[in-house]
């Protein structure tokens, strides 16, 4: 059987609005009624949690051109190191300017988030 892990890495120099334990706990959330996925935390390379967790693949999303870039190199070296695929997804062309930062900013401004969180994403 198929299945999919959500890692939620662990990264002490990304300041977070949310604990790690409240962000697994929202994903889960997202996915409570797909029984195939699996969300865990993980401190460290993400080719390192994927490769413990038996992956075939990455999946991972791009919004712009400097995304593409980045994941394009680092795609590279998690092929070097654990021969370990990854598969870009282009974001939805009305959901590029997302981003986490974005949202940390509108929350620390005191604003409603709403508009850009995944649907029946409850941030209480």
């Amino acid at each position: 059987m198929d299945e999919v892990i959500i890692g939620i890495g662990i990264n002490d120099s990304k300041r977070t609005w949310f604990s790690t334990e409240r962000r697994v706990e929202m994903v889960r959330q997202l996915y409570a009624d797909e029984p195939r996925v699996t969300v865990a935390a993980y401190d460290g390379l993400t080719v390192d949690f994927a490769k413990e967790h038996g992956a075939q693949f990455i999946v991972r999303g791009i919004r712009t051109v400097r995304d593409f870039e980045y994941e394009e190199t680092i795609a590279d070296i998690n092929r070097k190191l654990a021969g370990i695929e990854t598969l870009l997804l282009f974001t939805e062309p009305e959901l590029t300017s997302i981003s986490s930062t974005v949202v940390r900013e509108l929350l620390q401004f005191g604003k409603d988030v709403t508009p850009f969180l995944p649907q029946g994403l409850k941030l209480d």
